[in-house]
């Protein structure tokens, strides 16, 4: 996880990111617990004060919760990261339409090759 920050964002939000997709892509599972502040900044080459305040963000948004002497755990409340993964998923589509307007794509193009691209024709994921 010591990959590099982009310097358009602040460091604790892209942090929080990295948590986000890992609990998405099962490699944090409801109720395991997270690293300690300071393991987390070893591992992510970060300040435990930027942790402490990734941690405290993502408990803000209720997607941990710090239990006191224990650490702190992803939430076991599934709407909570429904609502998460959900959210992900229209930043990430936003985010590409996005950049596809600027290159001068219309929606009608974007939805075209976003068909091909998903129903396999040219290379596509067949999923």
């Amino acid at each position: 996880m010591t990959d590099l920050f982009q310097s358009s964002q602040p460091i604790y939000t892209q942090l929080a990111d990295r948590i986000k997709r890992q609990i998405l892509r099962g490699e944090l599972a409801p109720g395991d617990k997270l690293p300690s502040v300071r393991e987390m900044g070893i591992q992510a080459n970060v300040n435990p004060n930027t942790v402490s305040r990734t941690y405290r963000e993502l408990e803000g948004m209720s997607i941990v919760e710090t239990r006191r002497g224990q650490g702190t755990f992803v939430t076991e409340d599934e709407n909570v990261l429904t609502e998460m993964r959900e959210e992900l998923k229209e930043r990430e589509i936003s985010q590409f339409v996005k950049g596809m307007q600027e290159m001068g794509y219309s929606y009608t193009e974007i939805e075209n090759g976003l068909h091909t691209f998903l129903h396999g024709e040219n290379g596509g994921m067949n999923q």
